[in-house]
């Protein structure tokens, strides 16, 4: 197969000629996806010969492209590779589990009622016995908001239980914002939150509309192998005991304790709202955990700018999935993730062989995959923590985990709604290929805050996160949004996404010549993109301003 080098022109407003975008090639970018989703690639875990495989795919294709080792120094010498040291925490042995409510005693299952993590505060074994549930609302603590569900509560020795999104769930406007999820509504935060006020565990409720996922991506993502970055002090980021619970069986532990749950969640939203504790409810958990330090790599390749080889345009990818775990109905334990995201990974690497095939830009260019991101950003927030080339002097950050590997849209979108100059220069470029830009039309399930750019964002760096439109070409928004919502529910982070011969990548290939052309102008370019002047992410690029000669 040969790389067409047929290039397109296309032209902004006022007659001023783009930079050329290459007519990237269907069938390549379906050999990418179809090898990366294969089950000889084992889902693509850390820490397993998965990793292994994929990590040499990438280096292999990146060394062939022309690009140069743009990873760790050793000896002088730039590698491949980025080491990202990861802790490794999985459950060995059963999960015995039960709730107990006024003296009547009721099993767990692990992955039905239930879904508990491994845990990760430095325990091995876990050994927790008739705890007190409290009830804390959202468990949000923000001072700047005048909001504390924990005003008045110890949760010393007890198990907080708490809902999913933040209290301006469902509604147009209130103290977080509104619609859009802030970072109080990630699960993320949750854990981080109950470690923080002291608590024993958190038991995140389960609602299919808050989490923007069904049961079945819950338990997938949280019954497998844990990872988290190394920490000095783990117990500061983690309770003991971290996991969900169904809907159902929340609501029939309010009733048995005298609450009704709708109720007591119309209060969580509203700044009166007290912790509760759920009377006469008690919980047990034992199991004991293998924990482990173990490393993982971030593949990076570069092109060296021309002129200006000290500031980086940087594009990055997710190469992992979820590896092997538990069977589906039909048997199958690989969770192949062919969506999710090898799309973005056959981008990453032709998007490298389009610029190794191009003149140098001014700007040095950065092609970084990076891991387990399914296990909380950790790749990229390693690399963002200890950056191999200065966030300061990064001019912007295209992530692209998201795509589509079918038929022709009119649109695109970004995970989020936030406001940068980074995003007016994507929407004026895609205005070229006829392309509409719409807000994340699901603000509430806090897309921003999944994705690989956000690591980069909170640090200042101008990052988006692209994702494909909807309204297609041929059967319009609704035709697209049917397919999205049947990803959602029977594909997602589930073994079923694999590997569609059918998918004609269409859409992918005309979405990667927008954003070749978005990096390729920045990168020749002496502009500094910036966020709004009232983005929480603005005194962060402001800080270092001097850096870049501003």
């Amino acid at each position: 197969m040969k790389r067409s080098a047929l290039l397109l022109f296309a032209f902004a407003a006022g007659g001023l000629q783009a930079a050329t975008a290459p007519e990237f090639d269907a069938a390549w970018l379906s050999k990418h996806v179809q090898t990366l989703s294969s089950d000889a690639f084992e889902g693509r875990g850390p820490n397993t010969p998965g990793e292994d495989k994929t990590v040499a795919y990438l280096v292999h294709k990146f060394e062939k492209a022309g690009l140069q080792p743009g990873g760790d120094l050793k000896d002088g010498k730039r590698q491949w590779t980025q080491d990202v040291p990861l802790g490794r925490f999985q459950i060995k042995g059963p999960v015995k589990a039960e709730l107990a409510v006024n003296g009547t005693v009721t099993p767990l299952t692990q992955g039905e009622q239930i879904a508990i993590r491994a845990a990760m505060n430095g325990q091995t074994a876990i050994d927790i016995r008739n705890a007190p549930l409290v009830f804390v609302g959202y468990g949000v603590s923000a001072p700047e908001r005048g909001w504390n569900d924990f005003a008045g509560t110890d949760l010393k020795g007890k198990i907080a239980v708490v809902l999913i999104n933040d209290p301006d769930f469902g509604k147009d406007s209130g103290d977080f914002g509104g619609k859009a999820m802030t970072y109080y509504g990630r699960w993320t935060y949750k854990y981080e939150e109950m470690a923080r006020q002291g608590a024993l565990g958190t038991l995140i409720v389960h609602e299919s509309e808050p989490a923007s996922y069904g049961w079945a991506t819950v338990k997938n993502s949280n019954t497998n192998v844990m990872f988290d970055i190394v920490r000095k002090e783990p117990a500061k980021a983690h309770a003991p005991l971290e996991g969900w619970i169904q809907r159902d069986l929340a609501v029939d532990l309010f009733t048995k304790a005298g609450l009704d749950f709708e109720a007591m969640k119309r209060q969580a939203q509203t700044r009166g709202f007290r912790a509760v504790e759920l009377a006469g409810a008690r919980f047990s958990a034992k199991y004991d955990v293998d924990a482990q330090v173990v490393v993982s790599k971030n593949v990076v390749g570069r092109i060296e700018g021309a002129s200006r080889p000290d500031e980086t345009v940087l594009y990055t990818a997710h190469w992992d999935h979820l590896g092997i775990g538990a069977p589906d109905a039909e048997g199958d334990t690989i969770y192949n993730g062919a969506s999710d995201n090898a799309p973005g990974l056959a981008a990453l690497i032709e998007l490298a062989f389009a610029y190794a095939k191009a003149p140098k830009p001014a700007r040095s260019v950065v092609f970084l995959a990076v891991t387990a991101e399914e296990k909380g950003l950790l790749g990229s927030e390693f690399y963002a923590s200890n950056p191999l080339y200065p966030l300061a002097t990064t001019a912007g950050a295209i992530n692209m985990d998201g795509f589509s590997p079918g038929p022709l849209t009119r649109d695109f979108t970004i995970s989020g709604n936030a406001k940068l100059e980074l995003l007016d220069r994507l929407v004026d470029t895609g205005k070229r290929w006829n392309l509409s830009y719409v807000p994340d039309s699901k603000p509430e399930a806090g897309y921003f805050f999944r994705s690989d750019h956000f690591p980069l964002a909170k640090r200042g760096v101008p990052a988006i996160s692209f994702g494909a439109g909807s309204d297609l070409v041929e059967g319009g928004l609704a035709a697209g949004q049917a397919a999205r919502a049947e990803y959602t529910a029977k594909k997602y982070h589930q073994p079923a996404d694999e590997f569609d011969p059918s998918w004609t990548f269409a859409a992918l290939k005309r979405d990667m010549q927008v954003l070749y052309t978005l990096g390729r102008e920045l990168a020749d370019s002496t502009d500094w993109p910036n966020w709004s002047a009232d983005s929480e992410f603005r005194a962060a690029r402001d800080a270092n301003a001097a850096a870049r000669g501003q």
